[in-house]
């Protein structure tokens, strides 16, 4: 399997990304962030590629109960803390496919184009 979806498995927009990947005929091996957790290198790489802005779930019920000083002074450092304590913290789907290419959230353009 050369895909691997990260996320949770009850997510409605993870539940989107996976039946357009089945639809479609693609193989896929599924991380659950609850169950699984995530590593810091994997976050870290994540981050350096696409941004930690990009992978932050701002709208997301954990993120929202933060503390309004701690939404107001993220770093990068503070944000990784926060998304491995977390993972919920992370949006969902993160995508990994073959050359390099990683796709985050679900946005069906970006689906068919690259995958």
């Amino acid at each position: 399997m050369s895909l691997t979806i990260y996320g949770i498995r009850n997510c409605d927009t993870m539940k989107k990304a996976r039946a357009w990947l089945d639809k479609a005929g693609h193989a896929y091996a599924f991380h659950d962030y609850k169950s699984a957790g995530i590593d810091r290198a994997r976050l870290e790489r994540w981050a350096k590629q696409v941004g930690w802005q990009a992978l932050l779930n701002r709208s997301g019920t954990t993120f929202r109960k933060l503390p309004e000083a701690a939404k107001a002074g993220l770093t990068e450092k503070t944000a990784l803390a926060l998304m491995l304590e977390q993972p919920s913290m992370i949006r969902r789907p993160v995508l990994e496919a073959p050359g390099g290419v990683l796709l985050v959230g679900f946005k069906l353009d970006e689906y068919e184009s690259n995958l």
